[in-house]
């Protein structure tokens, strides 16, 4: 025989699982910890969707959009997950910012040894860490910081020796033997702008309107998309105005067909080498993006708490929006926080596109 309280049980059981939080709760989805809170009125406690814990009976939660509600309820904090501390993926974003900010005071690179105790943790761990949150290794980001700063000191007119020694490399033997895969061509190149520097090219037309492919001798550094193909050369010629732009070379033209491939077929998939020009910031940023798969999408904020900045979403938005490799740095994969659309370089309804055709070839 049925009663009341029943019946009021099987109500709050399928208000629960009828709600889109509930699947986070039985995934302990670690990416909705901040966005909701739930309650458990059998054990008093309120935790985050990640909890490590027992799934509780849906019919005995209460899911909250804010953590006052939560507390509202007379629930404790669960001792597991603590829900009212920084979740472990801000904490991780959090060690891997102070890690960052102390490469980049030092005149030297901290050993990993100096950067793991500095952080409360272990070599090993700490690289593992670092390497999942920043898209690189804390070498590799020492290294692209200093080499932003070379970058920084050239553009300026220093002194190529001065502007490696400012910078932190301990010797220029050192830097020069990786110069060209740093800088896209040499110091002394590079300081006067990219003369002499041969940039291959091709226009080509693609559902999505002209299409236009460059490449140094290091690979793709350019993808643009837009109405008018004169209009991109240009743009390429603000990109490289010191470059020599070498165009209508059959060959090259299959490059053009490649990538044009990739936009009408995203399942092809597109693997080239890259010459990826940018700040230390911006090459993280871009490094995340090139790691969304096709078909699925990340928030600004999403994008900042990978690369270890939760606090630069502008910033993250900025290098977005400074990227000149369409499709193969994707970021019209990059969407708002309530997944809704947001500026493209190339245009609000290609991103539009894009993520339509990639979303409708992914395996259902």
């Amino acid at each position: 025989m049925k009663t009341p309280a029943n019946d009021l049980k099987r109500s709050a059981k399928c208000t629960t699982e009828r709600d889109p939080r509930w699947v986070s709760v039985l995934k302990r989805d670690r990416s909705a910890d901040g966005t909701f809170w739930y309650s458990v009125s059998t054990t008093s406690v309120y935790c985050r969707p990640s909890c490590p814990s027992r799934t509780a009976r849906p019919e005995h939660v209460r899911l909250h959009t804010t953590l006052e509600d939560a507390r509202a309820t007379g629930a404790r904090p669960c001792k597991r997950c603590k829900p009212d501390g920084l979740s472990q993926n801000a904490e991780h974003a959090a060690i891997v910012t102070r890690a960052c900010q102390l490469i980049e005071r030092s005149e030297e690179l901290p050993s990993l040894t100096a950067l793991a105790q500095a952080s409360g943790l272990s070599p090993g761990y700490f690289h593992r860490l670092f390497k999942a949150v920043a898209g690189l290794t804390p070498k590799n980001y020492a290294s692209a910081h200093r080499t932003s700063r070379v970058r920084k000191e050239l553009t300026r007119g220093q002194k190529v020796t001065d502007a490696i020694y400012d910078a932190g490399f301990n010797s220029n033997g050192r830097f020069y033997d990786k110069s060209t895969q740093l800088l896209g061509m040499t110091p002394t190149r590079y300081r006067a702008g990219g003369i002499n520097e041969d940039i291959r090219f091709a226009v080509g037309q693609c559902s999505l309107g002209a299409i236009l492919v460059a490449s140094s001798a290091k690979g793709v550094a350019s993808i643009l998309i837009g109405d008018d193909p004169e209009m991109l050369v240009r743009d390429l010629q603000d990109q490289f105005p010191h470059a020599r732009l070498v165009g209508g070379e059959k060959a090259y033209e299959s490059l053009v067909a490649r990538v044009v491939g990739f936009v009408e077929a995203p399942r092809l998939g597109l693997d080239l080498p890259l010459d990826v020009r940018g700040t230390a910031f911006q090459q993280r940023v871009w490094q995340a993006l090139r790691e969304i798969p096709a078909g699925q999408t990340a928030s600004y904020s999403d994008i900042a708490q990978q690369i270890g900045s939760p606090k630069s979403v502008r910033a993250v938005a900025g290098a977005c929006a400074a990227n000149h490799i369409a499709v193969a740095i994707p970021c019209h994969r990059v969407v708002r926080h309530d997944g809704s659309l947001s500026g493209y370089r190339w245009g609000v309804e290609r991103k539009r596109v894009l993520l339509d055709r990639e979303a409708a070839e992914m395996p259902v």
